[in-house]
């Protein structure tokens, strides 16, 4: 089968996928009482973004019928999952917990084999095998291969949760369908939902150092004061690369001492991105999306985390960023430029900072606010934006859902803004290698990938062999 595709305005071939499909409705294994839960005040600054994953499995591949038997189980923890996002009277999401259920999609691909994809072009074709979410919270899709093998995708509302949170409920998941739990609904790896304290913003709110409130006017704005969004790019397109193991190590040795890896990547694409912003663009913006989790309570105490009584799946993240011009970055050695990287994560890295935004966003409520660093931050419409949010807790290998881990594991997240997204995560191999999803410009990807010596091709016998 053949369909016409259509992106940034070019038509193209390219074969179908998936033949058939058939799509039901996976209920939670028990009644949930119909209420509804607000989201937190760090949830409102998103806007409706779905994000995807997907895993590969070679033969024997996990059953349709097993995952959503282990699915309706789980879901009576996770029940949020299984809700709906309605609309209260202020204007602002809410989730309404109604116990609707997730879509669940079987569907069939006419490919002989798995190892026909050409998984690091994901606009090609991988981009079919993850579900389009048309209601609730989350969607889910199965596609069996003729070769036995299956492709498990899913597709999630990130105003409701987050990358962490999603990943505890897809480890709980698997162990449910591993029979963990005698097969019954599952209930004792149920994160702790109910505990508002932990993130309600303070009443009355304490005063905020200078300095604090300055960084946090800097990092966000009100939409109604804040420049109009950076246009979407239309000709944006969606790649998996891989990076070796020693090519990582490589980065950090060069970025200089007490650099992680995060930031020596971080501070190596920032270098690309000026290499290859247009002559209009003149300066790059970086932004690195930050978990709060740790910085607001040290001892663990949102280790387990997912929502509360009042506030559920909470998107825990601030997103630092700094400006350089195009000029600048390539003048400036990996070394110092992971110096400037450094500093402004660091800047943003502690407790304070998120007590601080969620007060703020308290304060304005309910007008609506934004990341700077999605609208260009302080180099305005004109800057070249790029952001980094890490991938690299992604539990791969525990996404053993009975017949073995997955062959290959990514996230999909072709999200609808001007700003190009990144995301590195750990190969499923476990050999230390990195798996990186990128949604960029075009011009952005051919200098990745002429940057050879980093961002390698993600070839076909890599990923299953």
């Amino acid at each position: 089968m053949v369909k016409e595709v259509v992106r940034g305005g070019a038509a193209r071939e390219e074969m179908e996928v998936v033949t058939s499909a058939t799509t039901t409705t996976v209920a939670p294994a028990l009644p949930t009482q119909e209420h509804r839960l607000p989201l937190s005040n760090l949830d409102l600054l998103l806007p409706p973004l779905e994000v995807s994953v997907f895993f590969c499995y070679l033969h024997p591949a996990p059953s349709a019928a097993a995952l959503k038997e282990a699915l309706a189980n789980v879901l009576v923890a996770y029940y949020p999952l299984a809700g709906e996002v309605v609309v209260n009277g202020d204007g602002e999401p809410e989730l309404l917990c109604s116990g609707r259920g997730v879509d669940f999609t079987e569907a069939s691909a006419p490919v002989a084999e798995l190892r026909e994809l050409r998984i690091g072009m994901v606009d090609e074709r991988v981009e079919m095998l993850v579900p389009a979410k048309k209601a609730g919270v989350m969607s889910v899709q199965v596609t069996e291969f003729k070769c036995g093998g299956a492709v498990v995708g899913c597709t999630f509302d990130h105003r409701i949760c987050d990358a962490y949170s999603f990943n505890m409920f897809l480890v709980s998941w698997a162990a449910t369908a591993r029979g963990h739990g005698g097969g019954g609904p599952a209930t004792s790896n149920a994160p702790s939902f109910f505990r508002r304290s932990l993130v309600a913003p303070r009443d009355p709110p304490p005063p905020s150092a200078p300095s604090t409130e300055a960084l946090i006017d800097r990092l966000f704005a009100p939409l109604s004061s804040a420049p109009p969004p950076l246009a979407a790019a239309a000709a944006s397109v969606n790649r998996i690369y891989r990076i070796a193991a020693a090519d990582i190590a490589a980065l950090q040795a060069s970025a200089g001492p007490g650099r992680t890896k995060l930031e020596a990547f971080t501070a190596h694409l920032w270098r690309l991105c000026s290499r290859a912003a247009s002559p209009r663009s003149r300066s790059c913006c970086m932004g690195v999306v930050v978990d709060g989790r740790s910085r607001l309570f040290a001892d663990g105490a949102m280790s387990n985390y997912f929502g509360n009584e009042a506030c559920c799946l909470l998107f825990f993240k601030k997103i630092p960023y700094g400006v350089l011009g195009s000029e600048d970055l390539r003048r400036k050695t990996l070394a110092d430029v992971a110096d400037d990287v450094h500093r402004w994560v660091v800047e943003a890295a502690t407790g304070e900072h998120f007590r601080g935004l969620v007060d703020w966003v308290e304060a304005r409520r309910p007008k609506p606010a934004a990341a700077r660093a999605y609208l260009g931050g302080t180099g305005g419409r004109d800057a070249a934006v790029c952001i980094v949010s890490s991938g690299m807790g992604f539990p791969v290998r525990e996404a053993d859902f009975g017949t073995g881990p997955p062959a290959f594991a990514s996230y999909h997240f072709p999200w609808p803004a001007g700003a190009g997204y990144v995301m590195p995560m750990p190969s499923a191999r476990g050999d230390g290698d990195w798996v990186v999803y990128v949604h960029v410009a075009p011009e952005l990807a051919k200098v990745m990938e002429d940057d050879s010596a980093v961002f390698r091709a993600l070839e076909s016998t890599y990923v299953f062999g």
